[in-house]
Order: structure tokens, then C-alpha cells, then sequence
């Protein structure tokens, strides 16, 4: 009956947008199902792209990329081995979305096109180099999408937009067939009358200057025909004022690119390109980007030419040091030490001078990024420039006397405390600068003030430059100086408790990083001050005492343990002192393998001894070891510590369940596949009949849903029943103290149910689709609400979180 159908009357349409709709809603807030999505839904949707209705197209085009976009969140930093991942299963649709796509870009409708690039985009982003072997197919369709009279703005965008994706995520080669395709389209789409289309077309135009040379010592293509007109139209733009701030910026860019990588041709046209880019620098819109561009510049390995214009560039980003912009200081530094570098011995002595001097008043704790920026490039003019005495004199006046103080500041940590240590080491290097006038400075420094003593942080950054200050200064001025520490540990003890604890944490960071057998006695003299009087001192001689054996295991380690078997009151520190070795030998590969050739089995041995110790303190730290071991010997260790799960002694189950928590650390190892399978029988304590080891196994369970989700969501089912138990309130650990007049109420299950909801919360973040939240709410979460002060804050930050991911569970809660 084919006379009397007429589309008017076709309500089918509306079925299927409303089904796409359905899809879409069930992607997004369903992501468990994204494998099944991929089998069943996937082929359909591609299948559908040729629509006919355009409205339910755009439809399909927006259900396939919430598909995408879900795919790119579910499996973030994971790979596509597991062939039931949704990554995988993507993979295999490539060929087809590609074929249908392809098919759509040759339609006439302009809407359809941009769905299509949209797509193509998002599936760029989500598997970066999948489009390696069909690139080819798609580049009529961008031609087409960038040259034809009746392409709008929005297409033209689209098409670019997905272009410089392209090229930014695949390998240069996979372009270079179709250069001459694309070059004409993109260079033209520069001068269009649109600013975002040109904005756009420049960002193209910066990824293809990469595409053209990728290597700067091989040449995989011939890009010299390339370079003219590319110049030419990014100048045109360059040189005009009268535009877009965003056409600015994106011009300013690629040229930097363009000089960077093709200066060698274009020697004849910097006198004319530099001054325009300096002066863009002086203007307050396009001043960020024009001090970036010359970095990209200088870190060309052209070597560009710059002496036209180099002494003004300094100048002025010398004066950018002192502007309030807090971005425009960052990228000035940045720069400049990039062109120190490459350009150190065109610039002048004065003008390192005035550089240093306005580089002093960035070093403080106020913003310690701009610190670190600050120290890196002191020490690159102090290592590039040490033969001009002005420099070592320069730095020695202005930025030593901010350094010290900086150095007093309880803050200091990561890259600026490296900055600073390198700070020192490039000091004592250059000219003008003593090292013994550096050490006193230092050591003074950790001098207690009027205002009281430095903290625990600001004393362990101070003998952390002096060691590096030693071992700069040489084997010779390095020995002295230990030879010096030991004299101050070998004086009375207790006349000086601030120079002795100083001592000993220097002389554990130089052990750290250099053998010191050399030294005789050195341990024994460290040894005896675990008998002074003050805390701080016995917890530097432990910390000292690792340290010490971390620079030379075979001969200091044998002798911590014979001392841990001998000294039955030193025994906490000592562990400490075994805690230190074993944390830092198990960050690296030659750290681990070293210490599996020293006696490994002993130390476990060891360790094992003391599980059962009534001691908290010792527990703790034995359990640290042990999972810092696990880490390195993960087959040998987690049976051993499985096997002792069903030890009759309380202390020795939490001891290996609090083990198991130091073994789950963030970054994938080969633990992890021997956890997977083992990891049940250790969160099973959650059960046992002692509080202490049911609280250690709560902990266990909340670091691994932290750090390693995927090793328990399986175990979930069976886990939560037994979790959610612990956050009840238990008469039978509610005792009555007698205390003459008074009577107090103890409660030993409080710190249990804290741990317990504490973890409830962590597991809301990482496996909030394995949770039924309304089985929790009521009656566990309800009755944590009227708890203790103490479980009632994790609760009401668990019940926060509940409104906003599952509002309908909290509304039947409140019904």
C-alpha cells in the first residue's frame, strides 16, 4: 500500500527518540552495565546513526556519546586487556562507527555533520589512537565540511575542532599522506571572517606544525614547500590589532610553534616576526601568552636567533616579577629560565643582577610554588653563569639571607624543598661562597628563637640541605663534617638537647645518601642516645640509626637486629630504626632488590616474634614492616600473614590485619594479583570475637576501598552485613568505672563504631553502585545520628552524601 502511506501520519518517530532518550538515562546512572550496554545496545545505536528523522538522529548521536563519555569516566587509568571491558568492547565497534559516520558526513544536512564530528570527537577522546588506520576515509569529509560555500561557522568549528584532536592523540605519521589535503582547508579557514572558526584554524595550524616535524633530527617528510604559506597566513593575523583577544592569543601561540620549529628557514623573516611578539608582550591582554611563546621559543634545539630582540625580552620579563598577576610571575619564571639556558652568555652581568635581586622577594612561604620556580632558576644562573663573580656575590647578599629564613618555615615540603636543597648544592659550587660559612648558617639556624623551638618539619628540611650541601662540597668536607656531628653526640648529653637532636637528624640524611662505615663506632655512638631523657632525641637516634644502615645494609642492618633479639628495652626504637630501612628500601626497584639479598627471612622472623607484644606502639610499627615487606615479597609474606589469621593470641590477628592495611598502597604492584585472591581472608576478621582485631580488619576494609576499590567490590555482599553490625551500639563493651565518688561510663566500642562508619563513607565515594543505601539508612545510619559526638560526624557527612547521590533512599528514610 505504498500509494496511500504519507509521512504525515508516521508517529513511530516519537518511539524512537523516546527510546534513545530511555538509553541515555540508563547509561548515565547506570555505569555497572556498561559491558552489557556494548553487547546489546551499541550495534543498535550505530545501526540507527542512518535515521531519517533528523531530531531522533541527534538524539542517537547524543546517546552514543553519554556511551562515550560514561566508558572514558568508568575506566579511567585502566587498560583494555580484559575482554569484557567497556574499552574493549569499543574497540571492535571502531571499524563500524567509522563506515556509518563516513556515510553521514556525505549527507547534505549541516546539523547531521556537526552530530557526526561530535561524535567522532568524543570517540578521539576516549581511545586516543584508534583512528590510526581510517584517518584516510575521514579526510574528504573534513574537506568537504571546511571548503564548501554552504558549510556554516558551527560545522567549520566542528570539523577543526575534531582535526587538532586527531592530530594531538595520534602519531605524526599516520598524517603525513594527506598533509597536502589538509594544509589548503586549515590555512584558508586562518582567514576566515569569524573569529572563533580562525581562533580555532590556528590551534589546527599548531598541531600540524608538529605533525610537519616531529623530529628534529630525522626527516620523515619534506615540509620546507609547508613553510611559506603557513607563515604567511599565521602573520597576517599576527600583525593585525584590530581582532579578537582570542584570535591574539591562538596567533601568538603558533608562531611561537612555527619559529620553534622551522627558524632554521625562516632566518630572513625573525627581524620582521620577533619585535611584533615583544610587542605584544607589552600589551596587558596578550602579555601571558607572548611570555610563553617565548619559552616554546627558547627550548627550540634550533638554538633560534634572538639577538635582535633578546636584551629587551629580559628587561621586561624582569619587570613582570614584580606584577600582583600570580599566573603571569609563574610563566615569567618559567621563561626565563629557558632562555638562561639556551641564551646565558648573551645576557649581561647586570642584568642577572637586577634578575636576582627581584627574584629574592618571591622566596617565602606565602606561595611556595613561586618559591620553587624562584631557587630553580637561581640555581640555573648559578650553574650556567658561575664564572661572572657578580652572580655568586649577587645570590649570596639577596637570596642566602631569604633561604634561611624560608627554610624556619613549618610548610616547607615537596618541590620547593627540593628547590631548596639544589639551592644549596649549586651554592657551594659557585664562586664567592664557602661551604663552612654555609654549614654555620644553616646549623644555626635550627637554633631555637625567642618565639621557641623550630618544628618537627622545618629541623628535618634543615638536615636535609646540610646533607646535600656535604655531599656537594665533596668526600673531604663531608667527613669532616660527620667527624663534627659525632663530637656533638660524643659531649654531655644533657647541656644541649636542640644540637644533639640536630646532629642526629643530620647525620641520619647524609647516611641516607652516602656509606659512612668509614665512621667507626658511628652506630653505637648513635645507639646510646635512645637513653636521653628527652623524646625528641630518642626519636632522632632511631630515625638516624635507619638511615645509617639505609647507606650500607650489609653492614648496619645485621646489627640493628642483633640489637632488636639483645636490648629488650630499646626494642620500640629499634623497630622504628628497622620501620625507616624497610619504608625506603621498598619505594624503588634497587632499594627492594637489595634488601630481598640481605637477610629478609631473619628480619620476618623477627617481626614475627613480636606480633603478640602487649605494647600498641611496637604492634603498630611490626606491622608497618610487614606490610612494607609484603610489597616487596608479596609471595612469601601475605601466606605467612594469612596463616596467622587463626592464631589463638588477639594481638597477632590485628597485628596482620592492621599489616594488610600498610600493604594496599595506590600505585599497582605485584601484590595485587596475589591480594585479589587472598584479600577475603584477612576483611573476614570483621567477625572475629576480639573489638581490637575487628577494628584493624574495619580499617584494612576502608584503605582498600580507597585505594584499590576493584580488590573487594566482589566481596561487598557478604562484607557490608558484617560492617554494618559494627556501627551498633554494644552493651556488653559499656562498663562502669568506679572511681571513689564518681562513677564513669566507659565505652569501648565507641572508637569501633567510628572506624566503622568512617569506612561506610570512604565506600560511598569509590563503590556507591555495590551499596543499598535504603538497608543503611534505617536502622544503622539512624541510629549512628543519635550516637556519641564522635560517630555522629561521620554520619552526618555519610548522610550529606546520600542527599546528593541517592535523595530518593534519604526521602523514603525521612517517610
Amino acid at each position: 500500500s505504498a500509494n496511500e502511506y504519507t509521512d504525515d501520519e508516521d508517529a513511530s518517530w516519537k518511539v524512537r527518540r523516546a527510546s534513545a532518550k530511555c538509553l541515555s538515562a540508563i547509561i548515565v546512572s547506570r555505569p555497572q552495565m556498561l559491558s552489557k550496554m556494548y553487547q546489546e545496545a551499541c550495534p543498535k545505536l550505530i545501526d540507527r546513526f542512518r535515521e531519517r528523522e533528523e531530531n531522533v538522529k541527534m538524539d542517537i548521536f547524543n546517546t552514543f556519546i553519554e556511551l562515550l563519555r560514561q566508558t572514558g569516566n568508568v575506566t579511567k587509568g585502566q587498560g583494555d586487556i580484559d575482554e569484557s571491558s567497556p574499552r574493549w568492547l569499543l574497540k571492535q565497534e571502531v571499524p563500524k562507527v567509522v563506515k556509518s559516520i563516513n556515510r553521514q558526513l556525505r549527507e547534505k544536512s549541516i546539523k547531521t555533520k556537526v552530530g557526526a564530528f561530535s561524535v567522532l570527537k568524543e570517540l578521539v577522546v576516549v581511545l586516543p589512537d584508534c583512528l590510526a588506520d581510517h584517518f584516510g576515509s575521514l579526510v574528504p569529509g573534513i574537506e568537504k565540511a571546511l571548503n564548501d560555500k554552504s558549510s556554516t561557522s558551527n560545522l567549520k568549528i566542528e570539523a577543526l575542532a575534531f582535526t587538532r584532536i586527531v592530530m594531538a592523540s595520534h602519531s605524526p605519521s599516520v598524517f603525513h599522506p594527506y598533509i597536502q589535503a589538509l594544509s589548503g582547508p586549515i590555512l584558508s579557514a586562518i582567514g576566515d571572517r569569524y573569529y572563533k572558526v580562525t581562533a580555532e584554524a590556528l590551534r589546527v595550524c599548531g598541531e600540524l606544525v608538529r605533525v610537519l616535524r616531529p623530529n628534529f633530527e630525522a626527516r620523515s617528510i619534506d615540509f620546507r614547500p609547508y613553510i611559506s604559506p603557513i607563515y604567511k597566513a599565521i602573520l597576517g593575523r599576527l600583525a593585525n590589532q584590530d581582532q579578537d583577544q582570542e584570535v591574539k592569543e591562538c596567533a601568538i601561540s603558533c608562531m611561537s610553534l612555527v619559529i620553534a620549529t622551522f627558524g632554521d628557514g625562516l632566518q630572513s623573516e625573525l627581524p620582521s616576526c620577533l619585535p611584533i611578539l615583544v610587542d605584544r608582550m607589552g600589551n596587558e591582554i596578550t602579555r601571558l601568552t607572548a611570555v610563553k611563546a617565548f619559552a616554546v621559543i627558547a627550548n627550540s634545539p634550533l638554538r633560534i636567533d634572538l639577538s635582535c630582540v633578546l636584551d629587551h625580552v629580559v628587561s621586561e620579563l624582569t619587570a613582570f616579577l614584580r606584577k600582583a598577576n600570580r599566573a603571569l610571575r609563574q610563566a615569567t619564571l618559567g621563561t626565563l629560565n629557558s632562555l638562561v639556558v639556551t641564551y646565558g652568555g648573551q645576557i649581561g652581568s647586570s642584568s642577572y643582577e637586577t634578575i636576582i635581586a627581584e627574584l629574592s622577594t618571591l622566596i617565602s612561604d606565602i606561595d611556595l610554588h613561586m618559591a620553587a620556580l624562584a631557587l630553580e632558576l637561581c640555581c640555573t644562573i648559578m650553574v650556567d653563569r658561575r664564572s661572572i663573580k657578580n652572580v655568586g656575590l649577587a645570590v649570596r647578599h639577596k637570596v642566602l639571607p631569604q633561604a634561611l629564613v624560608l627554610i624556619r618555615s613549618a610548610l616547607l615540603q615537596g618541590q620547593a624543598l627540593q628547590a631548596l636543597q639544589k639551592f644549596f648544592a649549586s651554592l657551594v659550587q659557585s664562586a664567592n661562597t664557602s661551604f663552612e660559612t654555609l654549614l654555620d648558617s644553616l646549623i644555626s639556624t635550627a637554633k631555637p628563637s625567642q618565639s621557641g623551638s623550630l618544628s618537627k618539619q622545618a629541623l628535618s628540611s634543615i638536615a636535609q640541605c646540610v646533607a646535600v650541601l656535604c655531599l656537594a662540597a665533596g668526600d673531604q668536607k663531608c667527613a669532616s663534617t660527620v667527624e663534627m656531628l659525632k663530637g656533638i653526640l660524643n659531649d654531655d648529653s644533657s647541656t644541649n638537647s636542640a644540637k644533639q637532636h640536630m646532629a642526629l637528624l643530620c647525620l641520619g640524611e647524609i647516611g641516607r645518601r652516602k656509606d659512612l662505615s668509614n665512621h667507626v663506632q658511628i652506630e653505637n655512638i648513635v645507639i646510646e642516645s635512645f637513653q636521653s631523657p628527652f623524646e625528641e632525641i630518642k626519636s632522632a637516634a632511631s630515625y638516624a640509626l635507619g638511615n645509617i644502615a639505609v647507606g650500607n645494609l650489609s653492614k648496619y642492618l645485621p646489627f640493628i637486629l642483633d640489637q632488636i633479639d639483645n636490648q629488650q628495652k630499646k626494642q620500640y626504637l629499634l623497630l622504628h630504626s628497622l620501620k625507616e630501612v624497610i619504608a625506603r628500601q621498598s619505594v624503588d626497584h634497587t632499594g627492594q632488590s637489595e634488601l630481598q639479598d640481605s637477610n629478609i627471612v631473619k628480619i620476618l622472623a623477627l617481626l614475627f616474634n613480636h606480633c603478640e607484644s602487649e605494647e600498641e606502639g611496637v604492634r603498630n610499627v611490626v606491622a608497618e614492616c610487614l606490610g612494607k615487606i609484603a610489597l616487596i615479597e608479596p609471595n612469601k609474606l601475605i601466606p605467612a600473614l594469612k596463616e596467622r589469621t587463626c592464631s589463638p593470641a588477639a594481638n597477632t590477628r590485628a597485628t596482620v590485619a592492621i599489616a594488610i592495611k600498610y600493604s594496599i598502597v595506590e600505585r599497582p604492584g605485584k601484590i595485587d594479583a596475589i591480594m585479589y585472591s587472598e584479600i577475603s581472608t584477612f576483611l573476614m576478621l570483621i567477625k572475629d570475637s576480639d573489638r581490637h582485631v575487628r577494628r584493624a580488619a574495619v580499617l584494612a576494609l576502608s584503605t582498600a576501598a580507597h585505594n584499590k576499590p576493584n580488590l573487594i567490590k566482589g566481596l561487598l555482599p557478604e562484607l557490608l552485613p558484617l560492617l554494618y553490625d559494627q556501627t551498633v551500639v554494644k552493651q556488653e563493651l559499656i562498663r562502669t568505672v568506679d572511681l571513689g565518688p564518681f562513677k564513669h561510663v566507659v565505652d569501648d566500642g565507641l572508637e569501633l563504631r567510628k572506624a566503622a562508619f568512617e569506612c561506610v563513607d570512604t565506600l560511598l565515594d569509590s563503590c556507591l553502585d555495590q551499596l543499598n543505601p535504603s538497608s543503611f539508612i534505617v536502622p544503622f545510619l539512624l541510629s549512628g545520628l543519635g550516637d556519641h559526638y564522635d560517630v555522629k560526624m561521620p554520619c552526618h557527612l555519610i548522610l550529606s552524601k546520600l542527599a546528593d547521590k541517592c535523595p530518593s533512599a534519604v526521602l523514603a528514610g525521612l517517610l
